[in-house]
Order: C-alpha cells, then sequence, then structure tokens
C-alpha cells in the first residue's frame, strides 16, 4: 500500500516535468543575400531531426514542433556559400534564426530534392545563365530542357518555339511572363500567342522558373506544353558597363547603374536603371541593318519584415531587314546562296513599353496577400513574303501585317498555411484579368516594303480573360503531398471589320474548367517520385472564334507526367519523366499568310531524361535528352504526321569555374529529321552544333570569348514545306524553304565592375 502511495505520488509530481518536456518549439527566421534582399526557394534543414523546408516570397521560413535542444542547421542554395550553424530550440517558444548568404562556388551538393508541388524552380539556371552563349533574352528559353528556338525573320521577329513535339510557332502552346507580365500576344497580327521576349536583358534576369504540361493552377491560357516565367534581379550584385563586338558587324552594350541603396532599421530600399544597344549586320547577302534599344528601371522597397513593394519600367524599339526563307531549288541552281532572298525588303519594326507595381504583404495570421497591376504598350509591323509570285505574278506576294495593342491587367493572390484533420495543408486562391485593346489589326498586301496594293483583313479587337483558381496542398505525410486545384477562365471576344461596309460589332463570350491533381513522394531525402495529372487549353484567335460563331474556341490539352527526381550523389543529379498529352485542337502553320489555323486533335507521348553532374568542385556536366511520338488523332496511318514536330532532341555540354577566375563552357545542341508535312514525304533536316564560351572574370572586370557553330555547319535555322513561285516559273512547285542557321560566329567583349 505504501508503495502504491509513493508510485502515484512520483506520477502527480514528475507529470508536470513530462508534460514540459512533450512539449515543442517553433523555428523562424530570414534568408538574405548579404542583407540585401530575402531570397526565396532556400532550403532550411535540420539533419538530426529529417526536417526541413524552404523560404516564401520573403526570404522566411517556419518550422514547427520541434523538441527543445540544440541542433545544427544547414542553410543552402545554388550558387551562394552554404551555412551551417547550431540553434536552440525552447520549449514552448519561438526561436528565430536570421542569415545573410554570400554568393559562392555553384555545388550540386547544395541542391535538395523535394516536394515542390504547387510551383517548381528551376534551382540550376545561373548556372546555365553564366556558363551558356547568350546574345538575347530568347536564348535563355534554351534552358528550359527539350525547347529549341529559330529565328527566320532577320532577328527581331520573335522566335519560333520547339518543345514537347509541338512546332508552337511563335508562342501557342508555351506561357512566357517576364515578372508577371504576360508575353504571350492572344490575337496577334502574325500568329496567335505570340511571344517577343527582346524586351527583357539577359543581363538584369535573375531567375528562371519553369516547368511542362497543364498543371499548374496560376498558369492559365498557353500552358499546355508548359511555362516559363522570368524573374528580374531586385538589387544589382555590382553595377557594370559591357561592350562586345564580333563578326558580321556585330555590336553590343549593357549598362546597369544602382541609383540608390538606402536602409534604416528594417527598412530597405533600392533602384537601379540597366540598357542595351544592340546592332548588327547580320551573315545575310543583303544587309540586315538590325538595331534593338532597351531600357529598364526597377524600384524594390522592404517597408518592413512583412511587405515590399515593387515597380518597373521598361521600353523597347527595334528595326531590322530580313532575306526571309529561301525555296531550296533556289539555291540548288545557283540563282541565290545559301544566304541569299528572293525578296531583300523583307524585315520589320516593333517596339513595346511596360509598366508594374506589385505589393507583397505578410498579414498577423502568417496568410501571404500578393497584388500586381500591369500596363504594356506595344506596335508592331511586320513584312514577309512566303510565297513570291504566286499569286501576283507581277508584284509579288510580300504581305504586311501591323497592330497597336494596350494590355491592362490585374493579379492577385491568398496564401495561408492551415491544419485539416490535424494534417498540414497550404491554401491559395488567385484571381485576375486582363484586356487587350487591338487596334487596327492590318494584314495587306505590298511591295517593295512601301507601296500599298490592297487590304486582305483589317479590324480593332477587344478581348478580356477574367480567371480565378483555387488549390490546396495537403502534407498527408512528411513524405507523401497532394496538390489538388481547379481554375476558371472566361472570355469575351470581340470583332470589329474595318472591311465591311456597315459597322458590325461581333462578340462571343465562353468559359473553361481546368483541373489538376498532383501527387509527391519523397522516399528519401534524395528521391522523389511524382505523377501530374490536368488539364490546360489555349485561347483560339478573336477572328477564328467570331467566325466560328463560338464553336471549339478553347481547346483542351489532357496531361500526365509520371516522373522522378534523384540524387546519386552530392555531384549526380537524375530526373526522368515519362508523359502524355492529348489536344482537342492542334494548330497548324499556314505558310502563305504566316498565321495559324485551328487543325484537328493530336495526341503525344515522350520521355524527358535530365542529367547533372559535378564532376569536380570546378567542372560540371549536364546534358537532356526528349523523345516525343507526336500524331494526328483523326488521320489516317501514315498521314498522321504533325508538321515540323520535332521527335529527338538533345542538349548539354562540359562547363568549368577554376578559382583563378578562368571559367567557360563547350556544349552541344541536336534536334534530328523530322517530318515536314503529313505524309513525311517531305522531311526538315535536323542538325548538331557547337558553341563555346571562354571568360576570365576578376573583382572588376571581366574578360570574355563566344563562339557558335565551331564547325561552321551549312544547317537549316526554320524550315517548311511550302508552295511558292519563282519570277521566272509558269507552275508553282512545292518543298522545302528555310532560313539558313548562324554560320561560324565570335564575338568578344569586356565588361567592368564598380
Amino acid at each position: 500500500m505504501k508503495q502504491s502511495i509513493l508510485s502515484i505520488l512520483y506520477i502527480v509530481l514528475l507529470a508536470p516535468t513530462l508534460l514540459f518536456a512533450q512539449s515543442t518549439g517553433t523555428l523562424t527566421g530570414t534568408i538574405t543575400q548579404e542583407g540585401k534582399v530575402p531570397l526565396p526557394d532556400v532550403n532550411v534543414y535540420l539533419p538530426s531531426l529529417n526536417r526541413g523546408t524552404s523560404t516564401d516570397k520573403l526570404g522566411r521560413f517556419k518550422i514547427t514542433d520541434l523538441p527543445s535542444g540544440q541542433y545544427d542547421i544547414h542553410i543552402s542554395f545554388v550558387g551562394y556559400a552554404a551555412v551551417q550553424q547550431p540553434v536552440m530550440i525552447q520549449s514552448s517558444e519561438t526561436s528565430v534564426f536570421n542569415a545573410m548568404l554570400k554568393p559562392g562556388d555553384l555545388l550540386l551538393e547544395d541542391v535538395v530534392v523535394q516536394d515542390q508541388l504547387a510551383q517548381e524552380t528551376n534551382t540550376l539556371s545561373q548556372v546555365d545563365i553564366r556558363l551558356r552563349p547568350i546574345n538575347t533574352s530568347q536564348d535563355i528559353l534554351r534552358m528550359v530542357p527539350g525547347l529549341f528556338i529559330a529565328q527566320h525573320a532577320g532577328g527581331g521577329k520573335a522566335e519560333q518555339i520547339f518543345l514537347r513535339g509541338f512546332d508552337i510557332d511563335h508562342g501557342t502552346d508555351i506561357n512566357l511572363e517576364v515578372d508577371g507580365l504576360p508575353v504571350n500576344m492572344v490575337s496577334h497580327a502574325h500568329g496567335q500567342g505570340y511571344s517577343d521576349l527582346h524586351f527583357l536583358i539577359p543581363e538584369i534576369v535573375g531567375t528562371v522558373d519553369f516547368n511542362k504540361g497543364p498543371y499548374y493552377a496560376a498558369r492559365g491560357n498557353m500552358t499546355t506544353a508548359g511555362y516559363a516565367a522570368f524573374h528580374t534581379r531586385d538589387a544589382l550584385d555590382q553595377d557594370m558597363i559591357k561592350v562586345e563586338g564580333g563578326r558580321f558587324g556585330t555590336f553590343r552594350n549593357v549598362n546597369a547603374i544602382t541609383l540608390f541603396d538606402k536602409q534604416q532599421d528594417d527598412r530597405r530600399s533600392n533602384a537601379y536603371i540597366a540598357s542595351e544597344y544592340f546592332r548588327t549586320d547580320g551573315f545575310f547577302d543583303a544587309n540586315q541593318n538590325f538595331n534593338r534599344l532597351n531600357l529598364m528601371g526597377k524600384y524594390t522597397a522592404y517597408l518592413d519584415g512583412s511587405q515590399v513593394v515593387t515597380a518597373g519600367l521598361s521600353t523597347f524599339n527595334s528595326r531590322w531587314d530580313a532575306s526571309g526563307q529561301v525555296p531550296a531549288r533556289a539555291v540548288a541552281n545557283g540563282d541565290i546562296t545559301r544566304f541569299g532572298s528572293i525578296d531583300p525588303t523583307e524585315g520589320g519594326e516593333t517596339s513595346r513599353s511596360n509598366a508594374w507595381i506589385k505589393h507583397l504583404k505578410t498579414l498577423d495570421n502568417g496568410a501571404v496577400i500578393e497584388n500586381q497591376l500591369y500596363y504594356s504598350r506595344y506596335d508592331f509591323n511586320l513584312i514577309s513574303n512566303f510565297t513570291f509570285f504566286l499569286n501576283d505574278p507581277i508584284n509579288g506576294d510580300q504581305l504586311t501585317q501591323s497592330e497597336t495593342r494596350n494590355i491592362y491587367g490585374y493579379r492577385g493572390s491568398y496564401t495561408q498555411d492551415l491544419t485539416l484533420a490535424g494534417l498540414p495543408v497550404q491554401s491559395e486562391v488567385g484571381a485576375g484579368f486582363r484586356y487587350d485593346d487591338i487596334n487596327d489589326i492590318h494584314l495587306y498586301h505590298t511591295r517593295s516594303r512601301r507601296v500599298f496594293l490592297k487590304d486582305i483583313a483589317r479590324g480593332d479587337i477587344d478581348e478580356t480573360n477574367l480567371y480565378a483558381y483555387m488549390q490546396e496542398t495537403l502534407h498527408l505525410s512528411p513524405k507523401l503531398s497532394v496538390n489538388a486545384a481547379v481554375r476558371l477562365d472566361h472570355f469575351t471576344f470581340n470583332y470589329i471589320d474595318a472591311l465591311t461596309p456597315e459597322y458590325d460589332r461581333q462578340s462571343v463570350s465562353k468559359a473553361t474548367v481546368s483541373p489538376k491533381l498532383n501527387v509527391s513522394y519523397n522516399a528519401t531525402r534524395k528521391l522523389n517520385l511524382f505523377v501530374k495529372s490536368g488539364i490546360g487549353f489555349h485561347s483560339n484567335d478573336t477572328r477564328v472564334v467570331v467566325a466560328q460563331h463560338g464553336e471549339d474556341i478553347l481547346p483542351k490539352a489532357y496531361g500526365v507526367d509520371v516522373g522522378a527526381t534523384l540524387k546519386v550523389s552530392n555531384r549526380l543529379l537524375l530526373t526522368a519523366a515519362a508523359w502524355t498529352l492529348h489536344l482537342d485542337q492542334e494548330f497548324v502553320y499556314v505558310g502563305d499568310e504566316g498565321v495559324v489555323e485551328p487543325g484537328g486533335k493530336t495526341a503525344r507521348q515522350g520521355l524527358d531524361l535530365s542529367l547533372r553532374y559535378q564532376i569536380m568542385p570546378w567542372l560540371y556536366l549536364d546534358g537532356d535528352v526528349n523523345l516525343t511520338d507526336p500524331k494526328a488523332k483523326d488521320a489516317p496511318e501514315g498521314e498522321d504526321y504533325i508538321p515540323l514536330a520535332p521527335t529527338l532532341t538533345s542538349i548539354g555540354g562540359i562547363s568549368f569555374r577554376l578559382k583563378n577566375g578562368i571559367n567557360g563552357s563547350l556544349r552541344y545542341r541536336y534536334m534530328g529529321d523530322r517530318a515536314a508535312n503529313e505524309d513525311n514525304s517531305v522531311e526538315a533536316k535536323g542538325y548538331f552544333l557547337a558553341d563555346a564560351v571562354l571568360k576570365y572574370t576578376r573583382a572588376k572586370f571581366e574578360l570574355s570569348f563566344v563562339a557558335e557553330n565551331l564547325f561552321n555547319e551549312a544547317w537549316n535555322e526554320a524550315q517548311f514545306d511550302t508552295g511558292s513561285r519563282l519570277q521566272n516559273e509558269i507552275d508553282p512547285v512545292s518543298e522545302i524553304h528555310f532560313t539558313p542557321g548562324t554560320p561560324f560566329f565570335f564575338k568578344t567583349g569586356i565588361s567592368f565592375f564598380f
């Protein structure tokens, strides 16, 4: 009896201690770049507890339910020196750990394989930006594994894009944006989704988020093959003046200057401006006369630890002459060289000015609310000649396409971490609108660029997209996460045909719902398995919409990805994905007018393989292989090829960064032969190219040498199976028309840092 009473007394006296010992603490903090700007997506890890997380858009992190004690905390981010320090967790208290990361070596061991279902970040983008040959911001798109671009109109026109078995033309099936501004131009004078990234200065790009497939609720129209989102730097690491010169009369100057950088207590603000001037004669027989000027400025203010305001202004203008696509027969019979032209008066001019402001704030309940307003003014004028003298044997078939456009938009989101049945869940809701006011969208027949012959089409377009989405990411266990989302888009299309005698506003409205479901399983700290599924869409051109009276105007895309990311060791990272994507309606290129038209249903299956290997601390190897089987679903076998759809592509190379400042890369890009028409009777030839970059970088300056097409291969950058007639021909001929790719090219440069 006495022993029982003592036991009860012992338990009563010890109970508070036991309860106290079982209580847990919380660890929070903020990670910044040398105290300047917050760093998102930084990995925060407690190895002994096998617990980790990543920082949010304000560089903050939070880990809850931690037992009291002292632990080592690991902070890592690719391109920055890792931090490892002890941290003390107090029971029932919140411990704060802040860290400032300094730029450091690019180490694959800093890459953490983890669950990022809602949005995945290309954590290796800085490696690619620094060590790959880049002439324009469009070249940065090549960082997306399997994405290829082709220029076929003198350098100023938006590049043709290829991805996941798509000839995307100029952006029909990939969603592109810069700092939240849409790049894709809906109902464009030249083609649906036309995406001109030339207003972005490559040196100002901070990160590039990308992914493939229609699986992301925050990405709407055009997100079928995938998306790429560019983010410019919030602050300059250092001011810069760069001068480059190379073959074919190429000259480039880039300047980036900090206007001010102030800090008072927890308030910090900075602003910088940047400019780029580029000109080249080009490698064609006819002078390209290409000139482009970019100006931009960005302001960032951290009002306190819970909110930030950013604002940006930019403008660009470019003018150029072009040799266009040439028929293979004209080169074969010696009428012109590979670099000649049938109509040397092709070319164009374009400009775009942007303004935007974004406010991001953390509320008292821990939720993050983000709001952004933006505006763009855009002018476009393009002169092309695809068929030469097919339709008009006297004047030729030259076409001019032009438009003036204003884009107004808003986007907002609200994100909060909650619990559901005791399980952590991240909820996000978002909404926004985009309004395109397109004036005098014009297609007309011209001669020698300046002589007007007749109108073909002319009118005004108003297109509005209202949208809202909701997504829930439920963490069923530390290893298993599920992301479920749904997106609603509503479109209103208005068109006024200026060539009809009576005023007639044609209007069509339609909505579409796009559900998503993604699953991620972290089998180990080094292995992530995922299944992604979802429905996306691309809208049709307003002129097609009203002509079809609203039928099939928002064709859907149905996709599934199954794959894994494996960190074999601290030096080797592998990713593989098998996927399928079905479209209700394909867009097919129409060579005679340079636009797209709706086609039939298509199906694509493929395999994506990616390798990143750090051979030594200073030596990197990377490679991507992409296999695709694209087919038209309603066509008979043997006639179901999708013209120009790539089936085998690969990019890769070796890069190095030595302690003495010497760094560079040797890279290749390969595109296999592919069908140029529906029955594969005409083939578009593939190519294998090698490029090299060599730099010597010191604290105050950098010397650079860039060489493209090292082996001077004669390759075709863009190819189309088009019918045309030359001036001395009686009958038209259908065959490959191509734009030759760059011959051996080099440029040298010097940059000063201060």
